[in-house]
């Protein structure tokens, strides 16, 4: 006999989030209290995290398998819709990467994270991959949309993509041979790009260089992680109080409801709100690893690693080039920065990962129940 489905139900990694993004809520507002042109922006977070929620429960209900069957048509309508950005994009700040619906902006960057991580998976438990060369069609299905990103241009997504690729390989190869070669590949590929003039855009090395270098172009390039730093350091232990962060108020870090979202929690709630914050989402984490450990198939371990490593890698590198221990790039804080394209995906991404906590006892009963 199964259980109840509530007794079986992740609420941890269900919960956790949606706090986080109530707290996302606060200091959008507080970030954007004295810029009129974002005086909306906690509004439409509201509505965005709803619809987000909404998702979550959706894909928490629907068998994760679905997604195995659905991936080639999601693949392929995620790779038009980016192959459409790339010549009809609308652009913001020198960057084309949403279609305008309306009043929003819709970023298919975003979901790409999720549906790669599926693509992947989904051809990862195909075949077994005991040689090397079989690896061709999951490598080109990765650096096609990765370089319609790159263009765009968005060199932090395409990390994430990155990092999702990478995560799987490593528990989808039979051989760690094969996958140290893939490392070596990479870190040339890398260094390649690092270094040549045709590739990344001049801000993006400027960034780089930056990180390298801190005391390069403070007043320029390095003015973001110059103020990013001063604003959460000023918080000390307790913070300055909500609504009263210098920094803040008067903008001097800018994207702070954005990408620089931790700056405000830093400086306004102090080492202490950014701990709870931290904590929320090491439970958000720890929570989603139990999916890796409940998926009865390969397919279902391969995905949720590849969630999993979506929403951490997003987590370390936000909050880290915050403090300045990692490079600028423009990668927002899971379920806390603005912006309804990446925190829907956010949400689907953990609806998914308590579909395969879900089904493991289900297939346990479920078969039992069927041989009786």
């Amino acid at each position: 006999m199964e259980r109840p489905w509530y007794t079986r139900f992740n609420w941890p990694l269900a919960i956790a989030p949606v706090l986080v993004t109530m707290l996302g809520i606060v200091f959008i507002r507080s970030a954007t209290l004295h810029a009129p042109y974002a005086a909306d922006e906690w509004r439409k977070q509201l509505v965005y995290g709803g619809v987000g929620i909404a998702m979550m429960i959706g894909t928490a209900f629907l068998d994760y398998r679905v997604w195995r069957r659905w991936a080639l048509p999601l693949y392929l309508v995620t790779l038009a819709l980016l192959v459409y950005i790339t010549f009809k994009g609308h652009s913001v700040l020198g960057a084309a990467r949403w279609i305008q619906i309306g009043p929003f902006q819709f970023q298919p960057s975003e979901p790409a994270k999720v549906v790669l991580a599926i693509a992947i998976a989904a051809l990862l438990s195909r075949g077994t991959f005991r040689r090397i060369q079989e690896l061709w069609l999951p490598l080109l299905a990765v650096a096609v949309p990765a370089v319609l990103i790159l263009k765009q241009p968005d060199l932090g997504t395409t990390m994430v993509i990155g990092a999702i690729l990478t995560a799987q390989l490593y528990f989808g190869l039979p051989n760690l041979i094969d996958f140290g070669l893939y490392i070596a590949a990479i870190a040339t590929a890398a260094a390649y790009v690092l270094t040549s003039e045709h590739l990344l855009k001049p801000f993006q090395r400027a960034r780089l260089l930056v990180f390298l270098d801190p005391k390069l172009d403070p007043q320029g390039v390095g003015y973001n992680l110059n103020q990013s730093k001063i604003a959460v350091g000023s918080g000390e232990w307790f913070g300055k109080g909500l609504f009263r962060g210098t920094q803040t108020q008067l903008a001097f870090v800018p994207e702070n409801s954005r990408d620089f979202i931790f700056t405000a929690v830093g400086e306004e709630a102090g080492f202490i709100g950014a701990i709870v914050l931290l904590a929320l989402y090491a439970i958000t984490i720890g929570f989603a690893m139990r999916a890796v450990l409940a998926a009865k198939d390969r397919f279902g371990v391969l995905l949720a690693v590849g969630l999993v490593t979506m929403i951490a890698f997003h987590i370390v590198v936000n909050i880290g080039m915050t403090i300045g221990i990692m490079p600028i790039t423009g990668i927002p804080l899971p379920f806390m920065s603005y912006g309804g394209s990446a925190l829907m995906t956010d949400y689907i991404a953990v609806g998914i990962l308590l579909n395969i906590v879900l089904q493991k006892d289900k297939l346990v009963f479920g078969d039992a129940a069927r041989r009786a």
